[in-house]
């Protein structure tokens, strides 16, 4: 099996999750530039719009990028596929749906596909349909998350132990320490997206970046439990009052409006948390600081080949007794 390295042609094995609305052009590019693999997040934005991230995000690297499609939350799905075949974007991250349908017509065009999967049986699934890679993702992580609440810990080995295609850990993981965990429970490489916003290059308010610095393991709450959307995001004033208001009974259509990316922008690249929402995986009680991408690789990478060393030492000793 080829390294996701090889696969994607990136340093480390590294991938930047979808952000949806909040993408932009400079922190994908960042991440390429650093090594990994960027991502923009076409969200529910229209072609036009995630077309200028793309062209935009050429400008500012040669590295390649990805483009992440939601398949049941954007409206324009077909024609976000036409703009991947036109821009000649390496690699697609399909979410959210039943990615068969698109697979093939990736390959054609010689795209890798990487699915996102949050239980074996959607995992085989997507192998099967023909993905390249799978990223797994568990319940720690930020934003729209899968009912099953299936932890990263437990999901992780699960997957990679029933297909035979590369696996991708996603879910609080945001330093060298969780790489390292990621390699041991049979992953190839991590997606990472909370760890991402709190960087110097996300362009992201600096209210959302100190929130994350400030926040303690438990300070993420999950909303949308009561209509069958679950969500993580990160506790502000705006997340009490979506929590209150599910106490009281909302519907389904209530709960979108309360949570659509209006909020979302309002929240992430404004600053307002009263009116709008962050999201955040649990790994915000890990960050303590606000490096450049480059700086954040370069330590995680340090880290893990420590961790890694530390357990060979470690399993040495015990075989030796």
């Amino acid at each position: 099996m080829k390294s996701i390295c090889e696969l994607l042609s990136i340093r480390y094995p590294i991938i930047q999750g979808g952000m949806g609305n909040i993408s932009h052009a400079a922190l994908t590019a960042a991440v390429s530039e650093a090594g990994g693999l960027g991502t923009i997040g076409a969200g529910t934005m229209t072609p036009r719009e995630v077309e200028a991230i793309i062209l935009e995000t050429k400008r500012k690297t040669k590295a390649p990028f990805a483009v992440n499609i939601a398949l049941t939350v954007s409206p324009y799905v077909s024609d976000l596929v036409d703009l991947v075949i036109k821009h000649h974007i390496p690699v697609v991250s399909l979410s959210a749906g039943n990615p068969g349908p698109f697979i093939p017509v990736f390959h054609e065009h010689g795209i890798k596909v990487i699915v996102v999967a949050a239980s074996v049986k959607h995992a085989q699934k997507a192998e099967a349909a023909g993905a390249d890679l799978l990223v797994a993702e568990g319940f720690e992580a930020a934003g729209i998350n899968s009912n099953l609440e299936l932890t990263t810990f437990t999901l992780i080995p699960q997957i990679a132990k029933a297909v035979s295609i590369p696996v991708i850990a996603a879910g609080g993981i945001g330093d060298g320490k969780g790489l390292a965990a990621a390699f041991m429970l049979g992953a190839a490489g991590v997606q990472m997206g909370t760890r991402l916003i709190a960087t110097q290059d996300g362009r992201f308010s600096a209210e959302y970046k100190e929130k994350l610095v400030q926040a303690s393991g438990v300070d993420t709450r999950i909303v949308g439990r009561s209509v069958g959307r679950v969500r993580r995001v990160l506790h502000t004033g705006y997340t009490k009052r979506l929590l209150l208001a599910e106490e009281n009974g909302i519907s389904l259509e209530e709960f979108n409006e309360l949570t659509s990316e209006d909020k979302h922008i309002k929240g992430a690249l404004m600053g307002d948390t009263d009116n709008g929402f962050i999201n955040s995986g649990q790994v915000a009680g890990l960050i303590t600081d606000i490096p450049t991408v480059k700086e954040l690789f370069s330590s995680m990478i340090e880290d893990a080949a420590l961790q890694m060393e530390a357990v060979r030492n470690s399993l040495a000793l015990v075989s030796s007794k």
